[in-house]
């Protein structure tokens, strides 16, 4: 397949949660999660941007290659990953992330320009040159 671009910066998965209670009738609450508005903000950008997997609906098996440009070396490349995985689905390029088999990724720093590169790869179909040109270099040891 080939490589797509979603412009802005992903939160971290462990900033994008907050508490909340939530009472019942009886008026006994408990404890949940809700999503930042941050999150909601980049799950809505990122469904905006992604033309070329939105409603992809890959079922099968699949591996994502990415690349993630943050404006300063602070960032925890990981704390992306969840939240990049979730907008997939959110936006149909993939059926349920629990089919991710692998994943190659690499930081970059750009301050002038946040986003991230990534491509998906379907187990067993043909790797296009355009996947291939964008995954080489993630393999120079």
């Amino acid at each position: 397949m080939c490589v797509e671009v979603i412009n802005g910066k992903p939160p971290s998965k462990s900033n994008s949660y907050r508490i909340i209670t939530l009472r019942s009738k009886g008026g006994i609450g408990h404890g949940s999660l809700a999503k930042t508005d941050a999150l909601r903000a980049y799950e809505n950008n990122f469904y905006l941007q992604c033309q070329k997997y939105r409603g992809a609906n890959i079922n099968g098996l699949f591996k994502l290659f990415l690349k993630v440009y943050y404006p300063t070396n602070r960032a925890d490349l990981d704390n992306s990953l969840k939240i990049i995985l979730d907008c997939l689905q959110k936006c149909d390029a993939i059926t349920n992330d629990n089919k991710c088999v692998g994943i190659v990724t690499e930081k970059y720093i750009d301050k002038d320009n946040e986003r991230i590169e990534f491509a998906l790869r379907e187990i067993g179909k043909p790797v296009s040159d355009e996947l291939r040109a964008f995954v080489e270099p993630m393999f120079n040891i």
